[in-house]
């Protein structure tokens, strides 16, 4: 980064420096004893006092911090010195001569050079491999690794910012990076040309943004970093304030993400920070127990996922692990920005082909006409998403309500329309809708098999995303997961929508008042709600069910991350804000009736005794993820047990609704339930055909033509009302119109593999570090979403290296066609060759079309893998074939059967087999399948699946054992 140009004089030195180039040259005390001796080379007294300015002091100099601060104190007045040859300043003129010269000297063996090549040399040796591999043959590429660090063992360094015993592939500060003139490289950080890149638009979302657009984003940056400082541990925070190297945008040197949550895989808490845990398996398939699962679980080995793992092979950690935000350097210039503050997309700089100006050249070319903004289709945005049916109708309705609340603010202020602000640039779309089915519990399913209770669930899941452009980059704002059961699903989910989740983060634009006098995010984000409800209730939905749980400290639900701004609300509050947005929506006649689920399924009508329904777990709604199935399978387990205190001749039926009756009752205003059309007092259905008969003398008693049938036919003191025998009430049918069949919508299937689950949303932004708790961040993060959804074959994460397990640059590396999953960088490939896999590995093309290659290679491992499958699920039932393939699977069969390593000890014949038996339980509908392995792959996905929804009901577990007093 250029600090200043020096003025031209006559008695000035002209030359340009940066501060990073500066402090390759001036003393470094980390260098020990280094002598100069004259020789033929002719050194006169001016370079001798540069020579002497030159010696390295001892590292155990209690002066050498003393030392480096009047270092800085030089750089930083070199950078702003006008006075030439005259200043007064120490050392300021000898250093000027001392950069003019190495910049101009010509001679290989000059006494004066080879002190900042010796200087450059030794911090190379000083560094493992793979630092500097590069450095001689290519330009400096742009640094995209994200660094670990570990607080507990990371010392501050006043010079160097790199992580001592840690392969890079590139330097890991941008004081590192140059390179001495005269070094024998042919290349330099700051002059030397660099070979011609093929050119990939845009790299960086500033390439589409005007050059006042640009200048916003980086004011919003430096604001947004003197306001909310990015989070650092004790050990280096110092390191921020009195580093030389800070990014040109933000004015901050290293910034570290958010810890990545560790979960033990056995009762799915959370480990603590810096608490201790222990971890075992592949490097992409970690497996993680807490000290106090480990220390519990007797015996010499552990169950984990079914499969049983030797304590030996667990290795323990510590939960203290960081990373720093990743850096890009300008191709124009030599200054280094953060990838984030820069809007820089890695994924799209296919094997560091990408050409990336930083924002300030940028502008500077802009406004020299030397080059235009891109177009804007050139960087996909959130309206060139998929529209659907119900996308269009959120979108519409919003902008709608919108333009009405603004008019009646406006008229309200006594404003014109254009002189109030108002919400703009807002898109709304569903970006995933994939049909699902959800499986009954095995407990829960014995227990209800008398009732044909139904062994599963189909629902369409659904996610809805709303962005807002904001400082010229879509902004991700709110989302919420549904799961649809329509109406070809079985009672008790037969036309049921479940809210599952919903989370926003707090960057909505304008922060006003609405004219209702909620805040105007709020005044959105309700009006998506109950546009939602409205289609719901259009396509032929009757019930919608809302849980009011907020997360628990330190969760997160769909974003990773929130501002610290953006407090987490309390369950009463979050309550409210639901139930407000629901009376909204019954004024605009969309929702019939609010109850709960405690009132409608645990009781009946206490008042008029009139409801006739069974009270059973059999009509509690059945959804996936939701409290009530996981809370039932525990309450079953404990009753068969015999931990029950109730009556023994009590059925598991009553005893389990009074189980989840004492947990749900305390907390019963939280399980929202919204009717959408009105339901019968006597069998509690919700009417959807034929007519409803209702009462003129009770306002909210209502019947379906089955029950008012049955009523029709008792005697007139055992009609409605029961508790008023002498009055007699008129029924009068209203006829049930406006709602379909059929619930299903004509919206074609959007799959998006990282929203399968808001689990699966939040690994993918943990491992890709997309935050959203500062509004660069969110930018940032906002911008990859979007990057991922419109590239859905693009990998979710960076291709991470086997041996030294640091990320691998897109384009670049070694892979192999054997094993589907195993990547080497090019570092360690250099170093150690094969030597550490069996197979031959073939590296990455960054020359060739990466799109085509990526595509081909798929295809082929598409057609590879099911052809390997084929051929497995042949050679389990052949008996004698000269075919060599089924020959040597069933090789591989008998290797798997006999192996002593296995797969958890490193077995790559092992994990090619078992690669096979997962892929084919994974798709196999057979339920006595002969495959090995294949029921038991299947029991161990089942109970991954439960161990996520463990995760997601944790709250509601802590409550039903307060209440219960059990776990």
């Amino acid at each position: 980064m250029t600090v200043s140009l020096l003025e031209e004089t006559p008695k000035s030195l002209f030359f340009r420096a940066t501060k990073k180039e500066i402090s390759s040259l001036l003393p470094d005390s980390s260098i020990e004893n280094n002598k100069v001796r004259s020789g033929n080379c002719h050194v006169d007294d001016h370079h001798k006092s540069l020579i002497a300015m030159r010696k390295s002091h001892d590292d155990h100099d209690i002066n050498a911090m003393n030392r480096v601060h009047d270092h800085k104190k030089l750089l930083l007045h070199i950078s702003t010195c006008t006075a030439g040859t005259n200043c007064g300043y120490p050392r300021c003129v000898s250093a000027k001569s001392f950069i003019k010269h190495c910049r101009n000297c010509k001679i290989l063996d000059c006494r004066v050079c080879v002190l900042a090549r010796n200087r450059q040399n030794k911090r190379k040796e000083s560094m493992p491999h793979g630092s500097y591999d590069t450095v001689d043959v290519n330009p400096l590429q742009k640094r995209l690794k994200i660094h670990q660090f570990s607080q507990s063992v990371e010392p501050w360094c006043p010079r160097m910012s790199r992580v001592s015993g840690m392969d890079m592939d590139t330097p890991a500060s941008p004081a590192e990076g140059f390179v001495g003139p005269n070094d024998g490289s042919g290349t330099n950080k700051m002059g030397a040309a660099k070979p011609e890149k093929a050119e990939a638009c845009g790299v960086s979302l500033i390439e589409v943004f005007s050059p006042e657009q640009v200048r916003e984003h980086i004011k919003s940056l430096k604001q947004g970093m003197e306001q909310s400082k990015p989070k650092t541990g004790k050990n280096y925070a110092v390191e921020q304030t009195m580093s030389d190297d800070p990014c040109q945008l933000c004015g901050m040197a290293k910034v570290f993400f958010e810890p990545v949550p560790v979960y033990c895989t056995l009762c799915g808490s959370r480990v603590k920070r810096s608490a201790k845990y222990y971890t075992a398996g592949a490097v992409d398939a970690r497996r993680h127990v807490c000290s106090f699962c480990f220390v519990q679980n007797a015996g010499e080995s552990l169950v984990v996922d079914g499969t049983a793992y030797p304590k030996a092979e667990f290795e323990k950690q510590r939960n203290d692990k960081i990373a720093e935000e990743g850096w890009v350097q300008c191709d124009k210039c030599p200054a280094w920005q953060h990838q984030i503050c820069a809007l820089f997309n890695s994924r799209r700089n296919e094997g560091g082909q990408g050409k990336f100006t930083c924002p300030i050249c940028y502008i500077a070319e802009v406004e020299r006409g030397e080059r235009s903004p891109l177009q804007q289709s050139a960087v996909l945005g959130a309206k060139d998403l998929p529209r659907t049916s119900l996308s269009d109708h959120l979108e519409q309705r919003l902008l709608k309500k919108l333009k009405q609340e603004r008019v009646n603010r406006a008229r309200i202020q006594g404003k014109n329309y254009d002189e109030v602000p108002g919400a703009e640039g807002l898109v709304v779309r569903d970006v995933s809708s994939v049909d699902k089915t959800v499986e009954v519990k095995k407990r829960f399913s014995e227990t209800f098999k008398e009732v044909n209770y139904p062994n599963e669930f189909a629902y369409k899941s659904k996610v809805v995303l709303l962005f807002q452009k904001i400082e010229g980059v879509d902004v991700c704002l709110f989302a919420m997961i549904v799961q649809e059961y329509g109406a070809d699903c079985q009672q008790p989910n037969h036309r049921h929508v479940n809210l599952s989740y919903m989370d926003s983060v707090k960057y909505f634009k304008p922060e006003i008042k609405a004219v209702t006098g909620e805040d105007l995010r709020t005044f959105v984000y309700h009006e998506i709600l109950i546009g939602y409800l409205e289609h719901c209730k259009t396509r032929g939905f009757t019930s919608c069910y809302i849980w009011a749980c907020p997360p628990i400290k330190g969760d997160d639900y769909i974003f990773y991350c929130h501002p610290e701004t953006q407090k987490t609300p309390k369950s009463d509050k979050l309550r409210d804000w639901y139930l407000t947005m629901l009376e909204k929506a019954a004024k605009e006649n969309i929702v019939v009736e609010i109850t709960n689920l405690y009132d409608h399924f645990f009781v009946s009508d206490g008042s008029t005794g009139e409801c006739k329904a069974k009270v059973t777990a059999a009509r509690l709604p059945y959804y996936d993820g939701d409290y009530l199935p996981g809370a039932s399978e525990d309450f079953i387990n404990l009753i068969a047990c015999g931990q029950s205190d109730l009556s023994g001749n009590a059925t598991k039926d009553v005893l389990l609704m009074h189980k989840l009756g004492e947990a749900i009752s305390p907390k019963k205003e939280d399980f929202i339930i919204v009717h959408l059309q009105n339901s019968c007092s006597h069998c509690c259905t919700l009417i959807a055909s034929g007519n409803c008969w209702s009462c003129c003398q009770c306002k909210n008693f209502r019947l379906c033509d089955k029950c008012y049938e049955a009523e029709q036919k008792l005697e007139k003191r055992d009609r409605h009302p029961i508790n008023k025998p002498r009055e007699i009430h008129i029924m009068y049918p209203v006829e049930v119109s406006g709602v379909p069949a059929d619930t299903q919508d004509n919206d074609e299937i959007l799959e998006c593999k990282f929203f399968d689950t808001r689990l699966t949303f939040l690994g993918f932004c943990e491992g890709n570090h997309y935050q959203y708790d500062t509004l660069r961040r969110a930018k940032h993060s906002s911008m990859m979403l979007l990057y991922h959804l419109h590239n859905p074959n693009v990998p979710e994460f960076v291709p991470l290296c086997q041996v030294c397990r640091l990320n691998i640059e897109t384009g670049q590396g070694w892979h192999c066609e054997t094993c589907p999953d195993y990547n080497m960088c090019s570092a360690c490939y250099k170093k150690d060759g094969e030597s550490n896999h069996p197979h031959k590995l073939t590296q990455y093309s960054p020359t060739v079309d990466l799109d085509a290659q990526k595509k081909e290679a798929k295809q082929q491992k598409v057609s590879r893998m099911r052809k390997m499958h084929d051929l497995l699920v042949h050679a389990i039932q052949c008996q004698n074939c000269p075919n060599p393939g089924c020959h040597k699977m069933k090789g591989l069969l008998q290797h798997a059967a006999q192996c002593i390593t296995h797969e958890t000890g490193g077995c790559f014949e092992c994990k090619r087999i078992w690669y096979l038996f997962k892929l084919h339980a994974a798709v196999c509908p057979v339920s006595q399948c002969h495959v090995p392995y294949c029921r038991g792959l299947k029991e161990r996905m089942r109970r991954k699946k439960e161990q996520a929804d463990s995760r997601d009901t944790e709250g509601m577990r802590q409550l039903s054992a307060e209440v219960s007093g059990v776990c």
